[in-house]
């Protein structure tokens, strides 16, 4: 039987854990906070159910039009009541995994995992977990290293869990910040940016690039600063963060080009770092590449047999729907089952902003550039009857298609739930769909998903030698 150790509960860890155990391995997984790692404990299913929360107000603004009365003057956050349905779905969700895993016959320590080989090279490595009790060693066959990453600190930043935050830290705040400044402007801060100003937040972001979320899809970004500006949020661009200092009301921002903001707390979003020191690299000939980040190929291989790692550490992607892949790819692989290196370019990714933003496959930017050539579509959201009723003036729907052959390669949609009306594009972006599949499927009229449809009808065309 395969001994397997899987250093990290995260999405690639636990993913990897129940492929591997359907497949008859003997599995471990050492994870030090529980099941679901920082993912569900306190990154991506905390922040979304934040969001969530700050959701149910961003439908509120536009509901007079609908003929719905309501006060947004009066409405109130109570700020610990959503922050203690955060940190219980996150438990909850944590204890769902775990059960699971532990149904499938998964062995599960608490605790940190290093490797411990005698010399780099051998056939069988062995990892040392610490625990509360003690340490032990474990003989692997295949060791997983999904230690996933941490909350980036800048030097002249660094959180105190009181004014400065990071993004884990949040859920502390017993009132709503009067003034946030949010320090960065990727998807991480665009998203809490645009959850705090629709709990009516003053914030500000600051962007080092000239927009927010400078590498997604532009009209998109253009689409999110609008809302940003009708909401009283402001973007201060070009404007990159060297320090920020505690006062006694506040926060002050000190930007590179002399300007000083001022705020009474600042986010810090300015990246992850991979949980990769300090985990015994060294030990079976392991060297982390540019940033601490372990190196893989297309299945999840490290350059060390019997290695592989998946998730955050790699910095392939970080998503945890890649994390998973990651791992159940390696695992499949370890196995000797057959498997298909995973393919970035059919990853389907969303901002949980409002609205929402998600992306499929080639983007605009390699479009505009000539690096792909395509034919595209845009249908502002406006035009759709279903989003006309709903009261939807912005968003839109973007389609890709390969000029002579009609084969889907890329979309954006922007739209309250893009999250699902991605799927779609993202089916269609997979399995090499045309935009004739599109436009010969049925949906329901009315729908905001009829755009995609009514997108592929557009982009049909039987003169492609023109």
């Amino acid at each position: 039987m395969t001994r397997i150790v899987i250093m990290g509960g995260g999405p690639a860890g636990y993913e990897a854990a129940l492929v591997a155990a359907q497949h008859g391995a003997d599995v471990t997984i050492v994870e030090r906070d529980g099941l679901g790692g920082a993912c569900v404990l306190y990154d991506c299913v905390p922040s979304k159910t934040f969001i969530a929360s700050s959701g149910a107000l961003a439908k509120m603004h536009d509901l007079s039009e609908l003929g719905v009365n309501t006060d947004l003057a009066d409405t109130r956050i109570d700020l610990p009541t959503v922050h203690g349905r955060v940190k219980g779905l996150a438990l909850a969700q944590s204890a769902d995994i775990r059960a699971r895993v532990q149904r499938e016959g998964v062995r599960v320590i608490v605790g940190e995992a290093r490797f411990c080989d005698e010399e780099p090279g051998l056939a069988t490595h062995k990892v040392a977990v610490t625990t509360k009790d003690g340490t032990e060693k474990l003989p692997a066959d295949v060791v997983l290293i999904a230690t996933g990453a941490t909350p980036r600190v800048l030097p002249g930043a660094v959180p105190d869990g009181e004014r400065i935050l990071d993004w884990r830290q949040l859920y502390e705040l017993q009132e709503l910040p009067e003034h946030l400044a949010v320090i960065g402007s990727g998807v991480t801060g665009a998203e809490f940016a645009s959850a705090y100003t629709e709990m009516g937040v003053k914030v500000t972001v600051v962007s080092s690039r000239d927009r927010v979320l400078p590498h997604e899809d532009a009209d998109a970004a253009a689409v999110l600063e609008e809302v940003f500006s009708q909401r009283g949020t402001t973007v201060a661009k070009q404007a990159r963060a060297d320090r920020v200092e505690r006062t006694e009301k506040g926060v002050e921002i000190f930007l590179a080009d002399g300007r000083v903001i001022e705020a009474s707390h600042a986010l810090m979003t300015v990246g992850s770092v991979p949980n990769t020191k300090d985990i015994g690299l060294d030990k079976v000939g392991i060297s982390p590449g540019p940033g601490g980040f372990i190196t893989v190929d297309r299945v999840s291989r490290t350059s060390v047999p019997g290695i592989y790692a998946a998730g955050d550490c790699t910095g392939l992607l970080m998503l945890a729907s890649v994390a998973s892949m990651q791992g159940r790819i390696a695992m499949w692989h370890a196995l000797g089952e057959g498997v298909a290196p995973i393919k970035l370019k059919t990853v389907a990714a969303n901002v949980f902003t409002h609205p929402e933003i998600a992306t499929v496959g080639i983007s605009q930017q390699a479009i505009d550039s000539g690096e792909v050539p395509a034919r595209t579509i845009m249908l502002p959201l406006a035009t759709n009857a279903r989003a006309k009723m709903e009261g939807l003036r912005r968003g839109f729907v973007k389609l890709f298609c390969r000029p002579a052959t009609g084969v889907v390669v890329g979309g954006v949609v922007v739209a309250p739930q893009a999250s699902e009306l991605i799927l779609p594009i993202a089916l269609a972006v997979q399995n090499q769909l045309t935009v004739d599949h599109l436009a010969l499927t049925f949906s329901v009229y009315p729908s905001l998903s009829g755009s995609i449809t009514e997108a592929g009808r557009q982009l049909m065309r039987h003169d492609d030698l023109d």
